[in-house]
């Protein structure tokens, strides 16, 4: 499989010469070679059908994208790749500096002062990231970093319909485990989002033909915690440079209860709380909350509850009132210690395989029937 998936990406890529995001890439593949990964034809028989229902076909994609990324030259390029700004985003960003506003599939984005702000919107699932939220929140982000009339950017949740917590600000419950249970989501999500989306928000966005780590469109982002931070939430506040919290709310990385691996927490968390309370929070399900000591080692202000709104305006205004200095700069330097885009990309090898085994486990749907109660929700 290395040696087949390396001169396939050498390629489909021209010679690494031309950007191919993750889902093309296999998709391209697949139709190419079919007897390297499945195809279009077995990938809709398969779509429709529960979790449990499915024959893993996409298993493939994971040791086929895990021997892409633990090549130095194929796997660096390709996290280049999934750090451009998108295609279609271009065509928001237009729309956001005519109007001052958009509208997106799972996230807005509006301005508050010096600030552009995201908000993360799936109202029904506690603003739960899916497939439905994917596209839009990462389109989002690129319009956030490459908006010209801002010098910050905001990520907060909005306010959900949940019943339990209706009318609440939430800032989010991680990956939709109702459709993660009924086979709504594909494995290449967890890859697209990682590579992308996330990355994002760690790396700022990647300019073509230069190496990421030499130079990178960025801004500082702030967080505001609501309610709570479950999962692949949990994972973006260690992405952020600020992150303001309200006091009761928490964090949690409920892998062992899901039955996956948390995104790049199991990389980042250590350097904030060390291994012992990461392995704690990853393998046996610990809350963190935010006003306690550890969970003050992830979250910088905590803020009263019902005091988010001034909290944000105040935060803003600290940090623009000077102008943000060297801003770009700062980030990119504290990365070079903390987490060079070769570990990153290493890591990444690791997780693209053995996320595609987790995916499809039967481990999966009796962990989501027993702590879920999976099979009695509704998508």
């Amino acid at each position: 499989m290395s040696r087949d998936a390396l001169a396939a990406y050498d390629a489909l890529t021209g010679g690494l010469s031309q950007p191919v995001r993750v889902d093309e890439l296999c998709r391209r593949a697949g139709a190419r070679w079919p007897g390297l990964l499945p195809g279009a034809a077995g990938l809709a028989a398969e779509a429709p059908l529960m979790q449990r229902d499915k024959k893993g076909l996409e298993k493939a994609y994971g040791r086929f994208l895990g021997a892409v990324l633990a090549d130095p030259r194929c796997g660096t390029h390709l996290v280049h790749c999934m750090l451009l700004p998108r295609a279609d985003s271009a065509r928001h960003l237009e729309e956001f500096e005519a109007q001052g506003t958009l509208e997106l599939a799972g996230a807005c984005v509006h301005r508050e002062g010096k600030a552009v702000v995201v908000t993360m919107r799936n109202p029904r699932f506690l603003n739960a990231e899916d497939e439905t939220t994917l596209d839009g929140l990462e389109i989002a982000v690129d319009v956030a970093l490459l908006d010209r009339q801002s010098e910050l950017c905001l990520l907060r949740g909005d306010t959900v319909t949940h019943t339990k917590h209706a009318g609440k600000r939430v800032f989010g419950a991680g990956i939709n485990l109702t459709h993660l249970y009924q086979g709504k989501i594909r494995y290449l999500w967890y890859l697209i989002r990682d590579l992308g989306l996330v990355n994002k928000l760690y790396r700022g966005l990647a300019r073509p033909g230069v190496h990421p780590e030499e130079d990178s469109i960025e801004k500082p982002w702030v967080a505001a915690v609501e309610s709570f931070a479950i999962g692949g939430h949990c994972q973006i506040l260690l992405t952020m440079d600020y992150v303001l919290a309200a006091q009761d709310a928490y964090m949690t990385l409920p892998a062992r209860k899901e039955g996956i691996i948390p995104g790049a927490a199991n990389l980042r968390l250590p350097r904030f709380v060390g291994p012992r309370i990461a392995r704690q929070a990853i393998l046996a399900g610990r809350r963190l909350d935010c006003d306690s000591p550890e969970g003050r080692m992830i979250c910088d202000e905590i803020v009263p509850v019902g005091g988010m709104d001034a909290a944000i305006a105040r935060t803003i205004s600290n940090l623009t009132d000077s102008g943000v200095v060297s801003a770009a700069g700062n980030r990119r330097a504290l990365r070079s210690g903390e987490e060079p885009l070769d570990e990153f990309r290493r890591y990444m090898a690791v997780y693209a395989r053995e996320q595609a085994v987790c995916h499809f486990s039967p481990a999966l749907i009796a962990n989501l029937e027993k702590h879920w109660d999976a099979a009695n929700r509704r998508g």
